[in-house]
């Protein structure tokens, strides 16, 4: 394969990832129409995409308030102990989602990070009680490998998963200009 056809490829992908991207919903046709592709080409780069795990996943940004729940984060730095396989069997079992199943918690994202903390979860739960018993479930599944955990809870989104909050106004309420 040339190297401009394999540059070209890489462009095509990257318009339509980005057209799935501020909207998962989008039809095929909607998306050949924009980047100016045909349909059955998009449907081959989509189709790609997703057998090469590039994709691995489609979902839909939610307002958690209209859900009646919150939007937390817990940042996790590790101790100095070095990490046994049986913890990293623990994460990549999912262990802790299979927990927190009957804590009412919906996990977004867990993540291993660079910088003060490792590893960082963003999590959904209908109260502060809830979340706070949550970190309680990851300490102690962990026990050992945490130097400090912190929960923070999202006051207000400007923007999720790239795409600006449709009600960003109300972000005034937050200063006290109303």
């Amino acid at each position: 394969m040339a190297k401009n056809s394999a540059v070209q490829i890489l462009k095509d992908q990257k318009k339509i990832v980005r057209e799935l991207s501020t909207n998962a919903n989008k039809s095929i046709n909607e998306i050949a129409k924009t980047c100016g592709f045909s349909r059955q080409k998009v449907w081959r780069i989509i189709k790609n995409l997703e057998n090469n795990n590039t994709i691995w996943g489609y979902t839909a940004v939610i307002d958690d308030e209209k859900q009646d729940m919150k939007r937390y984060m817990i940042l996790i730095k590790r101790s100095i102990q070095p990490i046994a396989n049986e913890i990293i069997d623990r994460i990549i079992n999912r262990e802790l989602t299979k927990k927190s199943d009957g804590l009412r918690i919906d996990i977004i994202n867990s993540f291993y990070a660079t910088g003060a903390y490792d590893w960082i979860i963003t999590f959904n739960a209908p109260e502060i009680k809830i979340a706070k018993r949550f970190v309680e479930v990851v300490a102690k599944l962990f026990e050992g490998y945490i130097s400090d955990i912190q929960l923070i809870e999202e006051l207000f989104p400007a923007q999720k998963c790239g795409i600006p909050n449709p009600e960003i106004e109300r972000l005034r309420e937050f200063f006290g200009d109303t």
